[in-house]
């Protein structure tokens, strides 16, 4: 069967490209190896964000005093939360399946490996394309320590599918993926502790937003114990015991369940791979700035390539694979990347941190502000919270952006607007801002500038 357009894996960035590309016209083949959407709609992003609603609720319940709501309780049914995550997905699901068939996009439910450069095997049948883009995604990795694999230590996939909440939980990894889990499992009843190996929790995050999470997770109830390694899991009992090392002692923490949660890896096992040309490692698919390989006519999208395993990013880099196919230019810049941990409270970020812009020599000037002095934060009943912005001093353009509290997501991603913009301190001052809102903070920020 020959195509236009070959895409192997169907998460944001195989589907999303693959409309993209029959909207232009194109015949397209998609391989779905596993379910439509790929990790971050069934077992990433979107039930993730799920679990972070209820934990907010949660939250917001135990603390009903504040809002004048006294003598209330309540009991978690953690089945129907649950229920609710997989109606969630089930419903974005079947929505990229109606799209999908709509634009006529060809959908193949087999795992697709190369023969050779130009040939696609899947289910004993032949694929040949004038182009092919792989976006086979990632999968989570472990640590190589002894008890790695015991029944009670699970990955993020495994702890998304459990029917009960655990009584005890230890998360190896304080990323994205664990903190959010710390989150979700501190509110919904868990006694967690987060054990990570780097000097801060959000290891790409600017050190302030991280230690400010770090107190008031703390602050929660979460332990996070950071510069600490992971040695050994052993069975106790009923529970586990993770042994770990901090600054060369010793010491351990017992608890029901372990999540391992030390980052993802490209998926490129499975894929004949071996059978190209094409450059590859462990590390990922080697690939240019137009995301081709080392093969004329296959590109490679999103986690399978390693740039940056966001699933936004993913999506855009097959926009810029398609423009490139087509040999069309465009303005998409990948150094302005919107991203955000959606704890409670929530973090989000878009560009340099300050630690980067010290080494790479950029004289900067940083302003701050506080969500305590804003209106509708305190309204929300969410005082804590810090915005840091960072602004090139030579340009006075605003280069990075970092913020702690409610609504910090969509905070980052106006900022990222802003920067995509070219705005400087100057421009930001003239703006607009609506009163009372939470994007207020970011205005505050402009005016704590110091230079």
């Amino acid at each position: 069967m020959k195509s236009d357009l070959i895409i192997i894996g169907a998460g944001p960035g195989g589907y999303e490209t693959a409309l993209a590309a029959a909207h232009r016209g194109k015949s397209v083949t998609l391989f779905n190896g596993d379910r439509l959407g790929g990790t971050c709609l069934n077992e990433g992003c979107i039930p993730t964000k799920c679990l972070c609603k209820n934990a907010e609720v949660v939250s917001q319940f135990k603390n009903g005093e504040e809002f004048g709501i006294d003598d209330f309780t309540f009991t978690l049914d953690f089945s129907k939360i649950m229920e609710r995550k997989e109606g969630v997905v089930e419903n974005l699901r079947n929505g990229v399946e109606t799209l999908l068939k709509q634009a006529k996009v060809k959908v193949i439910n087999a795992k697709a490996s190369f023969k050779n450069n130009t040939t696609i095997v899947a289910d004993g049948e032949e694929f040949t394309a004038e182009r092919i883009i792989i976006a086979t995604g990632s999968v989570s990795k472990s640590l190589p320590i002894p008890g790695k694999d015991l029944e009670r230590v699970l990955d993020s996939s495994e702890l998304l599918k459990i029917d009960f909440i655990p009584e005890s939980l230890t998360i190896i990894g304080g990323g994205v993926i664990g903190m959010e889990f710390a989150s979700i499992f501190n509110q919904l009843g868990s006694k967690v502790t987060v054990v990570e190996f780097m000097k801060q929790i959000l290891p790409p995050f600017d050190s302030d937003i991280a230690k400010r999470l770090k107190q008031s997770l703390s602050k929660k109830g979460i332990k996070i114990l950071t510069g600490t390694s992971a040695k050994e899991i052993r069975e106790k009992g009923d529970e586990v015991e993770l042994v770990f090392e901090t600054k060369g002692k010793e010491d351990s923490v017992v608890s029901t369940h372990i999540l391992m949660a030390v980052g993802r890896a490209p998926r490129v096992d499975n894929l004949g791979l071996e059978n190209t040309s094409i450059e590859f490692s462990p590390r990922g698919i080697k690939v240019d700035d137009n995301m081709k390989t080392s093969v004329d006519g296959i590109y490679a999208i999103g986690d399978v390539n390693a740039r940056m395993m966001l699933a936004h990013v993913a999506s855009f880099q097959g926009l810029r694979a398609l423009n490139a196919i087509e040999g069309k230019a465009d303005n998409i810049n990948f150094d302005i990347v919107p991203s955000a941990v959606f704890t409670v409270p929530e973090c989000g970020m878009v560009g340099k941190t300050e630690e980067q812009c010290k080494s790479e020599g950029i004289d900067i000037a940083i302003g701050q502000s506080f969500f305590r002095a804003n209106g509708k934060a305190l309204a929300l009943g969410e005082p804590d919270g810090l915005c840091k912005l960072i602004f090139d001093k030579m340009s006075h353009k605003l280069i990075g952006a970092h913020i702690m509290g409610v609504e910090a997501a969509d905070l980052a991603q106006q900022c990222a607007d802003l920067m995509n913009a070219g705005n400087t301190w100057e421009s930001i001052s003239d703006i607009i801002f609506g009163h009372p809102t939470v994007s207020e903070v970011i205005l505050s920020a402009v005016h704590g500038l110091k230079l």
